[in-house]
């Protein structure tokens, strides 16, 4: 071939610059939609709107006014606090697409004998009926304090006795009575496994998990020492066993006879907490990912570079792409609600520890779990440690930037977490 004959001609030349733009488009797109499905787990959700199960926002205001309600009780164990019982709701767990996937996935199956084949099939369906008709336990479980050896917690037991009543109490009064379809596998995905102790820990990022996670895998042998154990091995090693890793029977078992911990935080701290971890700190994957977004809807006139790294995301921009019912991509843990992690009105937590009163509540917890006696909650930061703590103090700096309106808007948008928690609204 000669080389006059090896150069293409406009014509083709156009044709191979179009295939491949189309080309590139169409993986874009992919790419856009599989990153908001891993982040929004279930699509864009508009806060304004309804959750199924718990009553919204003004129909709570408006029970409270007609009630005379008074739900804020201070952590005092000399305070009396209002009796909210009712009726008991009931709870519904349904079949979820995993549990599908498995039961389809029966049919499929070769080389079964056709009766054992129906018996599994039999005890599938079984086991989805008794969870169906199962009617979750809202009474509060008393904690097995036998392993306790000293009198020094009675303060941090009294304390941890309030806060279990007070979420149960609103639970009972505001979960709702619909008998409201929740999804087992989903609902249960935060909850992590320690068998040896038979705990169940759902994770609250920006809520001392990461020193959590080194707690239990020291409790499963898997270290001698939470100082040993680096955060790549605590967030990426997949050492640590989660609920929904379970069959159905070893959630339902599991769920009904371990003890259950939630660990929370003031929202608006926690909020403060993982925009400054996670945009004000180099980051391969939140800059590219979520800051791109942010800064390509949210800030008129942005520069070329901000628009391709995604650096330099400010407050008032990463809250209103929170604020967005149509946000240019997913939600993230680390700012999710805790309602919508952990569940708290469908899995009755058996304790409910604070940040604000962090190592009390882990090594009181430590201590009813039978953990090494050796064994205490680590204090130290896991990350960006010359930083100042997120505190009061430092959620006013980034707030004062704000409108008033953006600030209570903030406020609606955790109002659950502010209810189900009861904490109080300073920075209104």
């Amino acid at each position: 071939m000669q080389p006059s004959e090896m150069v293409m001609n406009p014509k083709q030349v156009f044709l191979s610059v179009l295939i491949f733009g189309v080309a590139g488009l169409l993986l874009f797109m992919y790419l856009q939609v599989w990153i908001e499905e891993q982040h929004a787990g279930w699509g864009p959700v508009n806060y304004l709107q309804p959750i199924p199960g718990i009553m919204t926002r003004e129909k709570i205001q408006e029970h409270i006014t007609n009630q005379n309600t008074k739900f804020h009780l201070p952590e005092d164990p000399k305070g009396k606090k209002e009796n909210l019982n009712s009726e008991r709701p009931t709870r519904v767990l349904t079949e979820t697409r995993h549990s599908q996937r498995e039961d389809q996935s029966l049919g499929k199956t070769t080389g079964l004998p056709t009766t054992k084949l129906a018996e599994k099939r039999q005890r599938t369906k079984t086991l989805f009926k008794k969870f169906n008709e199962m009617n979750w336990p809202l009474d509060i479980r008393p904690l097995n304090k036998t392993l306790v050896q000293d009198n020094k917690w009675k303060k941090t037991d009294e304390t941890q006795e309030k806060r279990r009543s007070f979420l149960q109490e609103f639970c009972k009064k505001y979960g709702g009575v619909s008998r409201p379809q929740s999804h087992l596998f989903h609902m249960v995905s935060r909850i992590y496994v320690e068998d040896k102790h038979k705990i169940l820990y759902c994770e609250v990022p920006k809520a001392g998990c990461s020193n959590w996670k080194r707690i239990l895998m020291v409790l499963n042998g898997l270290a001698p020492s939470t100082y040993n154990i680096s955060h790549d091995a605590v967030h990426y090693g997949k050492h640590l066993k989660k609920l929904d890793g379970f069959d159905l029977k070893g959630i339902y078992t599991r769920l009904n006879t371990y003890t259950k911990a939630v660990f929370v935080r003031d929202p608006m701290e926690r909020l403060v907490s993982a925009f400054r971890d996670k945009f004000e700190h180099p980051n391969s994957y939140y800059h590219p990912v979520f800051g791109k977004a942010i800064i390509k809807k949210y800030r008129p006139n942005a520069c070329e570079e901000a628009l391709n790294n995604g650096s330099g995301v400010q407050f008032k921009e990463f809250i209103h792409y929170l604020l967005d019912s149509h946000r240019p991509v997913g939600m993230d843990i680390h700012w999710e609600k805790v309602s919508k992690l952990c569940y708290p009105c469908l899995i009755n937590y058996d304790f409910v520890g604070k940040f604000e009163t962090l190592e009390e509540d882990a090594n009181y917890f430590l201590q009813l779990i039978g953990a090494p006696k050796e064994l205490k909650f680590p204090n130290f930061k896991d990350r960006h440690s010359s930083d100042e703590r997120t505190n009061a103090q430092v959620v006013r700096q980034y707030l004062k930037d704000l409108t008033r309106t953006e600030r209570q808007l903030i406020y609606d948008f955790y109002y659950l977490d502010y209810l189900m928690f009861n904490y109080t609204t300073p920075f209104l």
